[in-house]
Order: C-alpha cells, then structure tokens, then sequence
C-alpha cells in the first residue's frame, strides 16, 4: 500500500459541507462495528441481563465511550500516514518487537475467527438444523454441515469486494441494520421498564448480594465489547479513500485530511452508538425474557426458551440475528487477519485463502465434539490477554509527533487514551485472575 507523505497542514479555511458530501465517507467505521456485536456480545449480554438485569447497561455505555476513542484513534493513523496500524509497527518499531506484536495479532485474529466463524455455524444449526436431527442426523454432524455453510456464505460476502469497497462496505451494513431490526423487534415484543433502564445506563452499580458474580459479568462484557483485530483493521478500512484524496488536486489552504477526519469521527459517532443500542437491546431482553432464570442460559438455551414464551417467531428473529452476526464478524475477522500479515511481514496474502485457512480450527472444534460455546468463552479470554499489544501501540505512535507531526494527539486525548488503556488492563486482569482461580 502506498504511503501518503504527511505534510504540515494548518488550513487557513474549511468550505462548506457539499450536499451529500458526508455519505461518500460511511462506511468504515460501520464495517469495524461489526465487532461489538460479535457472538461473543451475545453471550456476555444473556449472561449479563439474565442474571442481574439492568443493573450492567452502565458497561455498555462506558465501553462504547473507550470503542469511540479508539476506534477513531486507529482511522486517524490509517488517515494521517496512509499506512495501517501494523505497517506503522513494522516502519517505526525494531524487527525483534515488530514480530512479537505481529505473533500477538495473529493470536488474535485465530481467536476472532474460530470464535465468529462458529457464531455463524450455530446460528444456521439453529435455524435448520431441526429438520437434520429428525432425519437422524448427530448434534456433531449437524454443526458440522451448518459450518460447511457458513464457509461458503463467507466467501460469497467476501467477493461483494471485488466489485468494490463500497458494495462489501454497504453489505456489512445491511447486516448491522438486520441485526438492529431483530433486536429492536425483541424489545417490542418484551415491554421493559423504561425508567429502570435509563437509570441503570446512567448509574454505574453492582449487585450488593453478589459483587463477585456481577463484576464478572461486567469485565466479561467489557472483554466482549473491545475487541484488538479491529484495531488494527480500521487503519486500512480508511485507506481506499485516503487514496482517492490523494488523487485529487491540491486546494492552496484546504486539508483534505482534516475534512475526512471530521467525517470519519462522525462515521465513528453513528456506528459505534448503533452497536451500542444493539448491545444494550440484547441486555433489556435477557434481563426481562429470561428474568426468572436460575442460570444464564447459553445461546442455545436461550433460542429454546424463547419460544415458549415470547412466541415461535421471536426464537426466530434471534436466531436470524445470530447468523447475521456470526457471518458478518467472521467475515470482518478474515479481513483482520489479511491486514495483519501483509502489515507486520510486509507480503501479499489473498483474503480467500485466509479464510480457507481459518476455516480449520472451527472444522476440527466441531469434528472432535467440542462445545462450541466453551470454545467461544475461551476465545473471548484470548482476546482479553491479546488487547494490550494492539491498543499500546496504536497510542504510542498517534502521540509521537514525529510520525502524526501537526495531527499529534492532543494532551487531553492522550490522557484519555491512556486512561482507557489502564481501565482495560485492571478490568482484564481481574478476569483473566477469576478465570486461573476458577471463582
């Protein structure tokens, strides 16, 4: 990928937004938002608002806080330096410390795939997998063909880019949309508490009769919500228009850069806060359809419980919305990993094959007869262990003037940046501490 020079910008005007001028900039932040609503989302959710209510849609909302500052902290760098986080790594950092973050990002994006790719396979063996089991089909034979094509529907979401950034870009938002609707119809059909919900968004508060279940609960959420392989995706998300700036002619006193920043936060502000409202849907229906639960149920579980009580087609819409998920976050994930290796080892690797290869380790999980769902749980504590070595980084070198130059970060946002990073780390050595002493 070309590098753009960076340039001294002090633009002595800004025109006037063109009308329709914003759109041409959606997109990239909609794509990385498919991973905060992820089938991990969906698991730390259920688990979150059937055991304790309301009382952890405070999380949500902090965690979206830190996923827009990141998350624009990570298309600024791709905008600024027309590289990717990863190619930063590999210009500014020595080899030795470049290949170590490249292991820890591969680490995670295996982590990523194994777990949406059998997000999307659950969701299908939901879907139609009742008609194989009363045919005689095993529960492993079944999981096994629904993965087979969720294999398939990937690559065939994968091609949208060969027709052009754009037509994936739209794709992964006609899923996100779908997800919303499916949601939104779930929260109709179980009448929250309105009130309830807003004060317990608003004021952060644990159960008083079980601290140590819901501070788990919310460092899962938390673990689930923030997630590294986007980090590193949405630095080359940004990168097809970057090019496309730096086509057109220069303007005396006109930052292009500076205008596609202020649009590019406002595609951050719209994405991020839609998969947060989907996040905290999830959590409005555990907490009222599975309220009386003495267990958190599985996702599994929870597609069986709906219909017996909100009706046939609201186990439907979940399990639509599951698919949904899982097809657009593996195919996301695949994306990731892709930006990863050329990044860091500085060679071409076709997204196809990518997926062809990732496709393994869920193929095997399910194979051998391993739950899928302890799989994914375990993936989502990977991910946890793998977060630092994206998130340090990205700040590192968006607070060094000599790579940003004019578009260093600021004093109150390096604070805020570094402030988040701390708030993760404790949050994730506290369960990563739970998890080894098996509390």
């Amino acid at each position: 990928m070309a590098n753009i020079s960076i340039r001294e910008e002090k633009p002595t005007f800004q025109p006037k937004f063109r009308r329709n001028e914003m759109w041409r900039y959606f997109g990239p932040a909609f794509v990385a938002s498919v991973a905060y609503i992820d089938p991990g989302n969906f698991a730390t959710n259920i688990l979150g608002g059937s055991q304790y209510g309301y009382r952890l849609l405070w999380v949500l909302l902090w965690s979206n806080a830190m996923a827009i500052l990141i998350q624009y902290l990570s298309a600024k760098l791709g905008i600024v330096t027309g590289l990717t986080l990863p190619q930063n790594c590999r210009r500014h950092f020595s080899r030795p410390w470049t290949l170590f973050l490249w292991v820890m990002a591969e680490v995670a994006a295996i982590a990523t795939d194994l777990a949406e790719f059998l997000g999307a396979a659950l969701g299908i063996y939901l879907l139609f997998g009742g008609t194989l089991l009363a045919h005689g089909w095993t529960r492993t034979e079944t999981l096994f063909a629904a993965a087979m094509i969720a294999a398939v529907a990937v690559f065939f979401i994968l091609a949208l880019d060969l027709a052009g950034y754009r037509w994936l870009e739209r794709g992964i938002m006609a899923f996100v949309g779908l997800i919303g609707f499916c949601y939104g119809f779930e929260v109709f059909l179980v009448h929250p508490d309105w009130r309830l919900a807003a004060f317990s968004t608003l004021v952060p508060t644990l159960d008083p009769k079980e601290i140590h279940g819901s501070l788990y609960a919310a460092v899962g959420m938390l673990g689930a919500t923030v997630m590294p392989h986007v980090v590193y995706l949405h630095s080359a998300l940004v990168q097809p228009r970057v090019q496309e700036l730096a086509k057109e002619p220069r303007v005396e006193g006109f930052s292009r850069r500076r205008r596609y920043l202020q649009f590019e936060l406002i595609d951050v502000l719209f994405a991020m806060n839609g998969a947060w409202l989907i996040n905290s849907a999830m959590i409005v229906m555990a907490a009222v359809a599975f309220a009386h639960s003495r267990m958190a149920p599985s996702i599994e579980q929870a597609y069986h419980t709906l219909g017996p009580l909100l009706g046939p087609v609201s186990a439907t819409v979940f399990a639509v919305a599951l698919l949904c998920s899982g097809l657009s976050s593996s195919t996301v994930g695949v994306m990731a990993g892709q930006v990863i290796i050329e990044g860091f080892l500085d060679i071409k690797f076709s997204v196809f094959l990518r997926r062809l290869i990732t496709i393994i380790p869920a193929l095997l999980v399910i194979a051998f007869g391993l739950d899928p769902l302890r799989i994914l749980i375990l993936s989502q504590v990977v991910l946890s262990f793998t977060l630092p070595f994206a998130l340090v980084p990205l700040l590192i070198l968006t607070n060094r003037e000599s790579v940003m130059r004019s578009f260093t970060s600021a004093r109150r946002t390096r604070i805020a940046g570094w402030c988040t990073v701390a708030i993760i780390l404790t949050l994730n050595v506290v369960l990563l501490g739970q998890i080894a002493l098996g509390l």
